[in-house]
């Protein structure tokens, strides 16, 4: 057979098929894997496991309809969400909202050997749990980052490398916003404390209906390790970002993308 792909040993592109998802060259007789997305995986595997992904089936569920190894199926979805880290517009422009989070478990569901070393997190600013910053374009797209702190030295040079000068930036009162119109944004405020639309019609309900939606999610999966966290924020960022496609199209759209790594 012709194969698009090189032998590594000798170069040549003829092989022989002697097994699932190995080749054999014609040239020099060496053995070689064919690889899919940099993973051991052929193409039609990635396709079912995407498909599955899609419909956010358990890792259980896609071994079942998939016939793929636990491992491989947990080092392909971690690259998948990998990718739709990255899969995000660059630039915003336009109408945007800026709003900031925490996530984390409530406390009573926390482990003993959580509790035992940690003190209970108020609610809040001033939390021990994780800050998430999020833009949202009021054309539909988001993007959000795991940050380390939300004060203005924090948050305005975000901003700034995100949204595009001139932009409408809507936010609520936080002491981190103060000042954003000098840098060349039309800023408009929100009191969260008042009201959620102000009389001129300003709010940033689109960026707290995704906090609402990402947080629902996360706690259906029933906790995740910190490390992981920024993965799982990608990939709903993308799934929010893509709502519109339908399965079909989410898997094709997928399936090209990790065909890039």
């Amino acid at each position: 057979m012709r194969a698009s792909y090189q032998c590594k040993k000798c170069g040549k592109k003829s092989f022989w098929k002697i097994r699932r998802n190995h080749l054999k060259c014609k040239n020099c007789r060496s053995e070689n894997v064919r690889k899919f997305a940099g993973c051991n995986l052929p193409k039609d595997h990635w396709q079912k496991i995407i498909h599955w992904f899609v419909l956010e089936q358990s890792t259980n569920r896609i071994q079942e309809q998939t016939n793929v190894s636990k491992y491989y199926i947990l080092k392909s979805l971690k690259l998948l969400r990998q990718q739709m880290l990255f899969d995000i517009p660059e630039i915003f422009e336009g109408t945007v909202e800026v709003d900031e989070t925490y996530l984390g478990g409530q406390w009573k569901n926390k482990r003993l050997s959580v509790k035992s070393r940690q003190v209970e997190s108020k609610r809040g600013r001033g939390t021990t749990k994780q800050s998430v910053f999020g833009i949202l374009c009021r054309s539909g797209h988001i993007w959000a980052e795991l940050i380390d702190g939300t004060e203005a030295k924090d948050l305005q040079p975000i901003i700034q490398r995100k949204v595009r000068t001139g932009s409408t930036v809507m936010s609520d009162t936080w002491r981190a916003y103060t000042g954003i119109a000098t840098k060349g944004y039309v800023h408009r405020l929100v009191e969260h404390n008042k009201e959620f639309v102000s009389k001129q019609g300003n709010h940033i309900n689109g960026l707290e209906g995704f906090w609402g939606y990402l947080k629902r999610k996360l706690t259906a999966k029933g906790g995740i390790r910190k490390s992981q966290l920024h993965l799982y924020l990608g990939e709903y960022v993308w799934r929010y970002n893509h709502r519109n496609l339908n399965v079909k199209e989410q898997t094709k759209y997928l399936l090209n993308l990790v065909a890039e790594i």
